[in-house]
């Protein structure tokens, strides 16, 4: 039954890899405005390539967003608790996915108490993995900057935004012979890179101009295959052009969207505008919805539980957004835990207009560290 997604429910996609090669596992791809047609355009992907797996779509065009898919559900939740008994919740799970900014840092200033209560966690043999949507660095730079906070986390504990493109890039058996043009930053290239794609844009675009001259015509890669949109301090009027012409000229091309925050937190100061920006532009210019790789989208979830064999209800997501972090765990069936260290507060939580309700809330993770005493 289709509806109107005035509230924040998930709109779910199964997109189905192949059985016949090397990808088994599931992805959905909830976004409430998420139109998928064109994914299976390319000349190139064989029908068993990529399944598609679509029903009920009202009005699904490159000009109309996707109200009705198969796996639309609405549920009410309970207002959220208070988190009173935190060894109950830890005994409960046997991983804890945090978000970074917000939680772990602001900006490049750790929050009090984070590496006492990761240490706690890892000697409860509890299993911890760090999901951020920001697509500015890579995991292996990423890996340098908990280093430098003091943290002590491996690599393959971290998944980024940009290191999701390249993997949903691949699982879609994306063809080696297309390029993607980039509108973000260096992790994104570097992702793309590891995994094998070619590319063009990214910084290297930022300082380029078009000079408006009559007649002038901006000329395009008609082997672009893909567009990757991530936050982007370097965003100008000549990437909008570019990956405009990507996505509207280029027969198949798809709109990926590392994330869609509004806000991000490049200082511990204040609140920035973060990639949503940047993508909202590219939807403004090509009437295309993006698919989103990264929160709330449950394709990073659903990696996580197929790498590391983790069962999703024994999963507890902790993090600062409502509309992202909150979501992506409620996405996946997973636990789920606000902390009042980010973007959201207490009042924004329990603000009538408010529909997203995390499980539990608390003010940082540290919080965490109030059962160390009772146990002792």
């Amino acid at each position: 039954m289709a509806t109107k997604a005035a509230v924040s429910v998930s709109v779910a996609a199964s997109i189905t890899a192949a059985s016949s090669s090397s990808s088994k596992f599931v992805i959905n791809t909830p976004h409430r405005f998420l139109c998928l047609k064109r994914l299976s355009s390319f000349s190139s992907f064989s029908a068993s390539a990529l399944a598609i797996k679509c029903t009920s779509i009202s009005n699904c065009s490159p000009n109309k967003s996707a109200r009705s898919m198969e796996g639309f559900t609405t549920r009410t939740r309970a207002s959220a608790q208070p988190l009173e008994n935190a060894s109950e919740l830890i005994a409960s799970v046997e991983t804890f996915i945090f978000d970074c900014d917000g939680v772990i840092w602001k900006g490049d200033k750790l929050i009090d108490g984070v590496p006492e209560t990761l240490d706690m966690l890892r000697s409860k043999g509890k299993r911890l993995v760090f999901v951020t949507n920001n697509s500015t660095k890579s995991r292996k730079q990423y890996g340098k900057k908990f280093e430098t906070l003091g943290l002590n986390v491996n690599e393959e504990e971290i998944f980024a935004s940009s290191f999701a493109a390249a993997a949903y890039l691949k699982s879609i058996n994306f063809p080696k012979d297309k390029k993607v043009y980039v509108i973000g930053e260096d992790g994104i290239l570097k992702e793309l890179e590891l995994a094998g794609f070619q590319y063009l844009g990214g910084p290297e675009d930022g300082g380029k101009k078009i000079e408006l001259k009559p007649g002038f015509l901006m000329e395009h890669d008609k082997d672009v295959g893909a567009v990757v949109v991530g936050f982007d301090r370097y965003f100008n009027y000549y990437k909008v052009q570019y990956g405009t012409l990507c996505i509207r000229e280029n027969p198949g091309c798809l709109f990926i969207a590392t994330n869609r925050d509004a806000v991000t937190h490049l200082t511990d100061a204040q609140e920035w505008a973060g990639g949503g920006s940047m993508v909202g532009a590219i939807c403004g210019s090509t009437q295309r919805e993006p698919l989103v790789v990264g929160k709330p989208s449950t394709f990073m979830m659903d990696y996580l539980a197929n790498k590391f064999g983790i069962l999703k209800s024994q999963i507890c997501m902790v993090g600062d957004r409502l509309d992202t972090d909150i979501l992506f765990g409620q996405n996946g069936g997973c636990k789920t835990l606000l902390v009042l260290s980010g973007v959201t507060s207490l009042s924004m939580l329990q603000s009538p207009s408010n529909s997203i309700q995390p499980d539990f809330y608390t003010n940082k993770i540290s919080d965490f560290l109030s059962i160390k005493a009772a146990t002792l």
